[in-house]
């Protein structure tokens, strides 16, 4: 089991599962117990109902447009959300985890 839990939400969970493995691959290079993955933004209820709940749910940019919906549910659950620099979102996975890690609880 992971020590903590990122998941990142687009809108079909295709470019953020290229985020994701980057993601995974840099804190796995730190020695990080984490696990990052990956759904659709359509997932976050049933993200938020899981066994083991994310301790961050992390917005990419091209589905900003719903942070509110998403931040209002994850503060219902507990959850922090934030959004996805676009100037990161691709080309630094290190300072995407850098960000999340602040947040997380």
């Amino acid at each position: 089991m992971a020590d903590k839990v990122i998941a990142l939400v687009c809108s079909a969970a295709m470019s953020s599962s290229l985020v994701a493995q980057k993601m995974q691959k840099a804190a796995d290079a730190a020695g990080k117990n984490y696990q990052v993955y990956s759904r659709s933004i359509d997932d976050v209820d049933n993200l938020l109902r899981a066994d083991q709940k994310p301790n961050i749910i992390l917005v990419s940019p091209q589905v900003r447009f719903r942070l509110a919906e998403v931040s209002a549910k994850g503060a219902t659950a507990g959850v922090p959300v934030d959004i996805i620099a676009p100037q990161n979102y691709a080309m630094y996975p290190d300072r995407i985890l850098a960000e999340a890690e602040k947040k997380m609880s």
